[in-house]
C-alpha cells in the first residue's frame, strides 16, 4: 500500500456511509476509524476541508456523537471555518443546533488557542497569506455572523462581551507556548496573534480584549525579559492600519506609564504610524483623553532615554498650538484645557538640563500664548492662559522673579496646577519619608506654594538664622492716646448741586466719600431737581474717577447712574448713547454705558404697585451686570425663565400670588435706548473699533441689545427693534470670536421671544429663513459649545413658533 493511502480510504469509506439511504450503526463505525487519519498530514492537504463541509452538512441524529467527536479532533484552522460556513447555510433544524453545540464545545476546549497556534508554526515556515486571511476574518467576525444567523437564540458564549474577554485568554495561552517553544531554541512567527489583536481593535472591541491582556501581561512582563521582548514584538508587528486603535487600547487600559513602558517598548521610535498616533493624533488632533490617559501618554515617552527627544518635540508642537491666535480662537474651549494639561504634564517632566537648552523657546511662546489667553473675551480662556504662563515661568525663572496672575481658584484650576507639581521628581523614585526635609523636592514643593515667593522664602529663612538680627519691640514705649478725641463725622451734602460741587471741586476725600453714599438716595428723594440737571450729574458720574478708596465704589457709581437714568431717561439715554461712540472714552466707561443702560431698562420695565416707588415684591427676571462681568450668563438666565413662563402645565396646587398690573415705562423710551447704540457700530473710530480689536465691547454691545429688546417685550416699537436686531446679527454672523456670536444668538433668541409672531411673519419672513439655514449650520458646526446650545435653543423656539402658527384660527 502507498503512504497515505489507509487514511484515504477511510475518508472516502465515511463520505460512502454518510449517503443514502444510510445506516447509523455502519456511519459510528465509519466515522470512528476516519477520526484516527483527522490528524495525519494528508487530512490537512486534500480531502480534510472538503469532508468536514459533508460531514456536516449531512449532519443527523444517527451520527451526531461521533461526528461531533471527528470535528473537535481535526486541526483547529479547518474545522472553524467548517463549522461556521455550515451555521450560515443550514436552515433552522436539528442540524444547526447540533452544529451550534460542536462550535460551542470547539470554543470552551481551547479551540482558539490551538488554531492560532498552528497558523504561528505555520508562518514559520511561509504559509499561505490567503488562507490565513480567511482564518483572521472567521476568529474576529464570529460573533457577527452567528448572531446574524441565530438572531434572538444566540448562545452567550457568541456575544462579543463574552467572546472576545474569551479570545484574550486563548491569545495569552498562545503567547505561553511561543514563549516555550523559543526557550526550547526553536522558531516560531507571532504576527498572525498580532493581526488578530490589530483587527479586533479596529472592529471596536479593544476594551474587552484588552481589559483581558493588559493585566496578564503586565504580571508576566515584570520580571521576564522574553515575554517582555514578546510583547515588544505583539504590538510591532500589527499592520499600520490597525496600529492607531492597538495604540490607543493600551494607552488607555494601562494603568501606569512604567506599565505602559513595558507592554509597548521603543514602539513609537520603530514605527512612524505609532509615533503619529502617539505624538500627533492624541494631542493635538482630539481632545477626548481623560487626564489620567494623558499622564500614561507623556509618562512613556519620559520614561525612556531614547523617547525624551519625543517629548520634546511633543511639548514644542503643543507649545506652538498654545500660542497661536488662530487656535485661541477658533479651538473650542475643551481643546484648549485639554492642550494646556498636556503642557502642564510635559513639564512636569522636563530635566534642568532640558529646560537650559530650550529656555528662551518657551520663554518666546509663554509672551505670544498670554497674550492670545488674554486677549479672549472669555474669562475660563484667560484663565488658562494665566495658569500655564504662571507654570512655564515658574520652570525657566527658577531664580528670578516668576509670573503671578489673580484668578478665582476652582478645581478645575487646582487641577491644572496639580499636575505641574505631581510629576516633577522621576516617577521610578521613591524617598523614604524621613529623608523628605534635606531632599531636592520638598524644596521645590516650598517654592511652588501659593501665596509665598522664592524670594521671600529665602528671606524669612536668612532672619531665621541670623541670631543678631533678632531684635525685640518690647522695648518700645507705648504713646499714650488717652487725650486723643473721635473725629466729627463729615456732613453729607443735602442737595444734588451740592453733590455736583463737591464731586467736581476741591480734594476733600471724606466730603467726597459721603456725598457718593447719600448720592442715590437724594435722587430718588428729588426727582424734580435731578431732573434739572441730569446730563450734568450723568457727565459727572461717567468721568468720575476713584479720589480715595471706597470698598464699593464702583457700585455706588453705577447706582447712582442708573438712578438718575430711571429719573429723567430720554435726555440721559440720549447722553450715554452718543457717548458710547465718542473719541476719548476707555472701553471700560463704555461697557459701564452698556451696563447703566441696561439696568435702567430692568427698573423702568419692572412693574411698580400704585403709589409706591419701590419695586415690587414680586419675583421678576433680574440682571446683574458687575465689572468684568460675563453678562452673557444673566441672559441666558433672562431667556429660559421666559422660556419657562411660556410653558403650560396642568397640577393642582396653590394659587399663584395675583400680578401687579402696571405699564411698562420702558415702553415709551426703548427707541431712545436701543436705536441710538444699534445704528453706528461699523463706524470705526481712531480709538475704538468694534469690528477690529474691540470685540469684546462688540459682544457686550450684542447682549445689551438682546436686553433691551428683551425688556421692550408687548410694547409698539418691539417689532421695529426686532427687524434691526435681526440686520445686525445678519452682518455679523461670521465673526470670529465666540464671545461676539453668543450675543448674536441671544439677540435671536431675543427677538423671537418678544416680538409678536404675526409681526415677525409680515416683517421678516425672508429674514428668519436664512437665519434657521445659519443657525443650524451653527448647531452642527460651530467649534464653540455655548453658541452650539444657543442655537440650538433658538431652533426651538422657531419650531414652537411655527407649530403655533399652525394651530391659531384663520
Amino acid at each position: 500500500m502507498e503512504p497515505g493511502r489507509e487514511p484515504l480510504d477511510a475518508l472516502r469509506e465515511a463520505a460512502a456511509a454518510l449517503e443514502p439511504p444510510r445506516d447509523g450503526a455502519r456511519v459510528a463505525v465509519a466515522l470512528g476509524r476516519a477520526r484516527g487519519s483527522v490528524s495525519g498530514p494528508e487530512f490537512r492537504r486534500a480531502p480534510g476541508a472538503a469532508f468536514l463541509r459533508l460531514l456536516l452538512a449531512r449532519l443527523g441524529p444517527d451520527c451526531a456523537e461521533p461526528a461531533a467527536a471527528l470535528v473537535l479532533a481535526a486541526p483547529a484552522e479547518l474545522a472553524l471555518p467548517a463549522l461556521l460556513d455550515a451555521a450560515r447555510a443550514a436552515s433552522p433544524s436539528f442540524c444547526l443546533v447540533k452544529i451550534v453545540d460542536i462550535l460551542e464545545q470547539f470554543l470552551r476546549e481551547g479551540g482558539l488557542s490551538a488554531l492560532m497556534w498552528e497558523v504561528c508554526q505555520q508562518q514559520a515556515q511561509a504559509a499561505s497569506p490567503e488562507l490565513q486571511e480567511t482564518l483572521l476574518n472567521k476568529v474576529v467576525c464570529l460573533p457577527d455572523h452567528l448572531s446574524n444567523k441565530l438572531q434572538g437564540e444566540n448562545l452567550p458564549i457568541f456575544l462579543p462581551q463574552n467572546y472576545f474577554p474569551l479570545l484574550g485568554t486563548e491569545i495569552i495561552q498562545v503567547l505561553q507556548r511561543i514563549s516555550d517553544s523559543l526557550r526550547g531554541g526553536l522558531d516560531c512567527s507571532i504576527s498572525f496573534v498580532s493581526q488578530v489583536l490589530g483587527k479586533v481593535c479596529v472592529h471596536g472591541r479593544r476594551k474587552e480584549i484588552l481589559s483581558t491582556l493588559v493585566p496578564c501581561l503586565t504580571d508576566l512582563t515584570k520580571s521576564d525579559c522574553i515575554w517582555q521582548r514578546m510583547c515588544w514584538r505583539l504590538v510591532e508587528c500589527v499592520p499600520d492600519r490597525w496600529m492607531e486603535a492597538v495604540v490607543c487600547g493600551f494607552v488607555q487600559t494601562a494603568p501606569g506609564a512604567d506599565v505602559l513602558s513595558r507592554l509597548l517598548g521603543n514602539l513609537v521610535v520603530k514605527n512612524k504610524k505609532a509615533q503619529f498616533v502617539v505624538t500627533q493624533k492624541l494631542l493635538l488632533l482630539q481632545y477626548s483623553c481623560p487626564t489620567a490617559m494623558l499622564q500614561n501618554l507623556l509618562g512613556y515617552l519620559a520614561l525612556d532615554n531614547s523617547r525624551r527627544f519625543l517629548l520634546i518635540k511633543v511639548l514644542q508642537e503643543l507649545m506652538e498650538t498654545w500660542a497661536s491666535s488662530s487656535a485661541v480662537k477658533h479651538s473650542p474651549v475643551e481643546q484648549q484645557l485639554y492642550i494646556s494639561k498636556a503642557i502642564l504634564i510635559c513639564l512636569s517632566h522636563l530635566k534642568d538640563v532640558e529646560i537650559d537648552s530650550h529656555r528662551q523657546e518657551l520663554f518666546t511662546c509663554m509672551m505670544e500664548g498670554m497674550k492670545c489667553h488674554l486677549d479672549s473675551n472669555l474669562p475660563r480662556i484667560r484663565c488658562l492662559g494665566m495658569i500655564v504662563a504662571e507654570s512655564i515661568s515658574s520652570r525657566i525663572n527658577t531664580d528670578g522673579p516668576i509670573l503671578k496672575f489673580q484668578y478665582e481658584e476652582d478645581d478645575e484650576t487646582r487641577e491644572l496646577k496639580s499636575l505641574l507639581t505631581q510629576m516633577l521628581s522621576p516617577p521610578s523614585v521613591i524617598s523614604p519619608p524621613d529623608e523628605g526635609k534635606d531632599s531636592p523636592s520638598a524644596v521645590t514643593e516650598a517654592e511652588l506654594k501659593p501665596g509665598r515667593k522664592p524670594l521671600a522664602a529665602a528671606c524669612a529663612v536668612s532672619e531665621e538664622g541670623s541670631d543678631s538680627e533678632l531684635d525685640s519691640d518690647d522695648d518700645f514705649i507705648p504713646y499714650d492716646m488717652s487725650a486723643d478725641k473721635e473725629l466729627k463725622k463729615t456732613k453729607a451734602p443735602l442737595y444734588i448741586r451740592d453733590c455736583i460741587e463737591v464731586l467736581t471741586g476741591p480734594e476733600d476725600m471724606d466730603k467726597w466719600e459721603a456725598t457718593m453714599r447719600v448720592l442715590e438716595t437724594l435722587i430718588q428723594r428729588n426727582t424734580a431737581a435731578t431732573q434739572e440737571v441730569s446730563v450734568e450729574l450723568a457727565k459727572v458720574l461717567l468721568h468720575l474717577e476713584e479720589k480715595t478708596y471706597i470698598d464699593d465704589f464702583v457700585e455706588l457709581r453705577q447706582k447712582a447712574l442708573v438712578t438718575v437714568t430711571i429719573t429723567d431717561p430720554i435726555p440721559v439715554a440720549q447722553y450715554l448713547t452718543s457717548q458710547f461712540y465718542s473719541m476719548n472714552y476707555s472701553l471700560r466707561q463704555r461697557m459701564d454705558i452698556l451696563d447703566v443702560l441696561a439696568l435702567a431698562a430692568q427698573e423702568l420695565s419692572r412693574p411698580k404697585a400704585p403709589g409706591k416707588n419701590k419695586p415690587s415684591s414680586i419675583q421678576t427676571p433680574c440682571i446683574q451686570i458687575l465689572p468684568g462681568s460675563d453678562s452673557s450668563k444673566d441672559w441666558r438666565k433672562i431667556v429660559d425663565e421666559r422660556i419657562k413662563s411660556k410653558t403650560r402645565r396642568f397640577a393642582k396646587g396653590q394659587s399663584q400670588v395675583e400680578l401687579v398690573c402696571a405699564p411698562n415705562k420702558f415702553s415709551s423710551v426703548a427707541g431712545h435706548f436701543f436705536f441710538p447704540l444699534i445704528q453706528n457700530f461699523d463706524r470705526p473710530l481712531v480709538t475704538f473699533d468694534l469690528l477690529g480689536d474691540d470685540h469684546f465691547v462688540l459682544g457686550r454691545l450684542a447682549h445689551t441689545l438682546a436686553i433691551l429688546l428683551y425688556f421692550a417685550v408687548n410694547t409698539v416699537v418691539a417689532a421695529a427693534m426686532g427687524k434691526a436686531l435681526l440686520e445686525f446679527v445678519w452682518a455679523l454672523r461670521f465673526h470670529t470670536d465666540s464671545y461676539v456670536r453668543q450675543g448674536l444668538l441671544s439677540c435671536i433668541s431675543s427677538t423671537l421671544l418678544s416680538v409678536p409672531s404675526d409681526r415677525l411673519l409680515e416683517d421678516v419672513t425672508e429674514e428668519l429663513v436664512e437665519t434657521q439655514a445659519w443657525l443650524a449650520d451653527v448647531a452642527e458646526k460651530d467649534p464653540d459649545g455655548d453658541c452650539r446650545r444657543l442655537a440650538l435653543q433658538n431652533l426651538l423656539l422657531m419650531e414652537n413658533l411655527k407649530k403655533k402658527l399652525e394651530t391659531a384660527p384663520s
